[in-house]
């Protein structure tokens, strides 16, 4: 008898373990069922992508040049002295521009205050001119 116990609970257990690997085995397979399903409902969605139209670069945007800083000019007021007397460069440069009567691209002038001249070459023409101290 006691083998006769052994054997039935041996089956008894033998079955419950089948059970629970059917009962695995099924829930097993209805998720991956369900997770197939909802591959192959998806799967169409895939297979049909919308076309995307090509990338567009976007063009390097341009960079206006940096200006210099405008720099602030000193104003320079230049006097010539001898012999007690004074006279303006600038007096003279605008005088040295009448004398010539035209407009000059460059001019160059030489002062010889011991002389009271100034002698001056614009545009390649050499002159002189009297330069009077006040």
């Amino acid at each position: 008898m006691a083998t006769t116990k052994k054997t039935a609970a041996t089956k008894a257990a033998a079955e419950k373990e089948t059970a629970a690997k059917e009962t695995v085995k099924k829930t097993t397979t209805k998720a991956a069922a369900k997770t197939s399903t909802a591959k192959t409902e998806e799967a169409p969605a895939k297979k049909a992508p919308a076309k995307k139209a090509p990338a567009k670069k976007a063009a390097p945007k341009k960079v206006a040049p940096k200006k210099p800083e405008a720099k602030a000019e000193t104003k320079v007021d230049f006097f010539i002295e001898f012999g007690g007397a004074q006279v303006s460069v600038d007096e003279v440069i605008k005088n040295v521009k009448l004398t010539l009567g035209k407009d000059a691209k460059e001019i160059s002038v030489y002062l010889k205050p011991e002389e009271s001249k100034a002698y001056f070459v614009a545009d390649g023409e050499e002159k002189d001119m009297d330069v009077f101290f006040c």
